[in-house]
């Protein structure tokens, strides 16, 4: 009998897990707990900095860990091996670019965090430019997205790992992992997460690794993929059409600015003003920064952290390229029939591309390893946006509205929005089990395009600018908000056709891409901000002093820091260290960049 092909609907039992698999699944949650309960009980977790910013006590390697293993949740595993199955080697440049916004966290963005003081990026904005409606914008708009994009893909994609690896329940595995994740989350805060973190990146780095070994040799190695990846052709296709075809330029990072499907003007720029909202704006990643003991172990979790995101190109990217090889007619299917028997969606398959990997090509006992990988990556994601999310709500919406709010209803105010978020992500679930994306990761970085240019230029100019004001601000924000939910409607209403039909969509969709869009964006709100400030009276300097780059105290430059245990001589040694290994990082960096053009 076979299994539903819809994810959640009932079906008969998949794959059985052995003895050996179930052990390991054991042994992991075991282990999660165990780190979970002892990271808990380290930190301090009765105070609001205690438990929103691990005492701003974090070392490096946890916190490189966990800047790591937040962004690579599972939806980024479906959605990297879906588009390197779709479309090649060019996804890495979303991981590569990482490198140089990582580096700006580190060395620009967070010493002005710092000498602010703050706990959220919208509690900076405010701090920056004034006023309250920036910063409860923002504060919803971080809600907004993190419960309806990361939550929601991070859920269709574990969703999805289930249903073609064991065929289990959807309802019961999600709120299982749902639980275990909110358990310590709940109870431990920030510390708990990135310790857990530091565990799940070093579980999913090992499994990672088995299974591209493994596929490396079902192919013969890496010489032979560019040929296998060019012969992975679906037995059945479309009459007069060549979406079935692998693309020519599969195996480089640069293509077309006009014709290719990744761009590369609109990798370049429009990448990096996304990149730079997530990276070094973003609440979810910036929180693991400002706990940090003192700036150079900042610095030194950045870089751990982009020598980590170097890693899937090569553990999930090329594999994905490897399942279109090996399975065509299921990984790269185009007739709809034929889709919807492979994963249940007509519009493509290739978001399947690891979980098939895993479940042909692992034996007992590593299928086990692989299931937990997911797990890690799953639970991993979800914590820190469950931290984050209540971080955000506390501190910038709750106090808002009870302004003499104590620590006590501060901390029991977090928990409660952890339980609610884990409540509206479970009532999501029927709405994902209806989606049909065929690239899961690009519609992620579509959706991004579309809000977050705004909110970098807002970024950028407020830290660079010290002329830039909040009517500035505020005007840029509302106008870049309005342009990218005018294209978001129009991608929903006018999705990108089928193989074999017509584009009839508007000219904004078809003719400019997502990223150029991106671009676009940026430059106008950009501009909003400046011609809106420059209309407006200026800001007095004691409003901006330390919360621009012009106005930085210099032993916040140095990273200097009372308690730190560091001398002078000890921080400057240090200081040296991450720069030079920040130097042959960019370097490392370049050279990929030019082997794969």
């Amino acid at each position: 009998m076979e299994a539903d092909d819809t994810p959640g609907a009932p079906h008969a039992p998949g794959p059985q897990l052995s003895i050996p698999d179930i052990i390991i699944i054991t042994v992991y949650f075991a282990l999660n707990v165990a780190v979970g309960i002892w990271s808990s009980c380290r930190a301090s977790r009765n105070t609001v900095r205690g438990y929103f910013l691990a005492g701003r006590d974090m070392t490096w390697w946890p916190i490189g860990a966990s800047l790591f293993a937040s962004s690579e949740g599972s939806g980024l595993f479906i959605g990297l091996a879906g588009s390197g199955a779709a479309g090649g080697l060019a996804v890495a440049g979303f991981e590569w670019n990482a490198t140089y916004v990582l580096l700006a966290l580190a060395w620009v963005f967070v010493p002005i965090y710092i000498s602010s003081e703050i706990v959220t990026m919208p509690e900076y904005i405010q701090k920056r430019y004034g006023g309250q409606r920036i910063r409860m914008y923002l504060s919803v708009l971080s809600l907004l997205l993190s419960v309806f994009t990361k939550i929601s893909i991070d859920l269709y994609a574990g969703a999805l790992f289930v249903h073609v690896c064991l065929g289990w329940n959807f309802y019961l595995s999600t709120i299982l992992m749902l639980a275990i994740t909110a358990v310590y989350t709940i109870a431990g805060g920030l510390a708990a997460v990135i310790y857990t973190d530091a565990l799940q990146t070093l579980i999913m780095v090992v499994g990672a690794v088995i299974l591209t070994v493994k596929a490396f040799d079902h192919i013969g190695g890496y010489e032979q993929l560019a040929a296998a990846y060019a012969r992975a052709i679906p037995s059945r296709t479309v009459a007069n059409t060549t979406c079935h075809l692998p693309r020519a330029d599969a195996m480089h990072m640069f293509r077309d600015p006009y014709t290719g499907d990744l761009p590369w003007t609109g990798m370049t720029f429009g990448l990096t003003i996304m990149a730079t909202w997530y990276w070094c704006t973003d609440q979810v990643i910036v929180q693991r920064s400002l706990s940090a003991r003192n700036l150079n172990h900042a610095k030194a979790g950045s870089i751990l952290a982009s020598y980590l995101k170097m890693l899937p190109m090569g553990l999930i990217i090329m594999p994905g390229m490897i399942s279109r090889a090996l399975f065509p007619d299921d990984v790269g299917c185009v007739v709809p029939s034929e889709c919807l028997r492979a994963c249940g969606a007509e519009i493509g398959c290739s978001n399947i591309a690891y979980p098939k990997l895993v479940m042909e090509l692992m034996p007992v006992g590593l299928r086990g390893l692989m299931i937990a990988v997911m797990m890690a990556a799953l639970m991993s994601s979800l914590t820190s946006i469950f931290n984050s999310s209540s971080t955000l709500f506390t501190m910038d919406i709750w106090r808002r509205l009870r302004p003499g709010a104590g620590e006590r209803e501060l901390l029991l105010i977090g928990r409660l929005v952890i339980v609610a978020l884990i409540g509206v992500s479970v009532a999501w679930i029927p709405v994902l089990q209806d989606s049909n994306s065929g690239q899961l990761f690009i519609y992620m970085q579509s959706v991004t395009s579309s809000l977050a240019p705004p909110v970098t230029a807002v970024f950028i100019l407020g830290i660079f600018w010290p002329r830039a004001n909040e009517q500035g601000a505020f005007w840029g924000l509302m106008a870049g908000l309005a342009l990218g939910a005018a294209r978001l409607v129009l991608e929903f209403l006018h999705p990108a056709p089928r193989c074999g039909s017509p584009d009839t969509r508007p000219a904004i969709l078809a003719s400019v891409h997502y990223l150029h869009f991106a671009v676009a964006l940026f430059v106008l709100s950009g501009a909003i901000v400046v011609a809106g400030s420059l209309l407006t009276p200026c800001p007095q300097r004691i409003q901006i002093e330390n919360l621009t780059w012009w106005t930085l105290a210099p032993d916040v430059l140095v990273g200097a820091k009372a308690g730190d245990g560091q001398t002078p001589q000890k921080r400057a040694f240090w200081a040296r260290v991450c720069g030079f290994n920040a130097i042959l990082l960019v370097c490392v960096n370049v050279f990929w960049y030019a082997y794969f053009a």
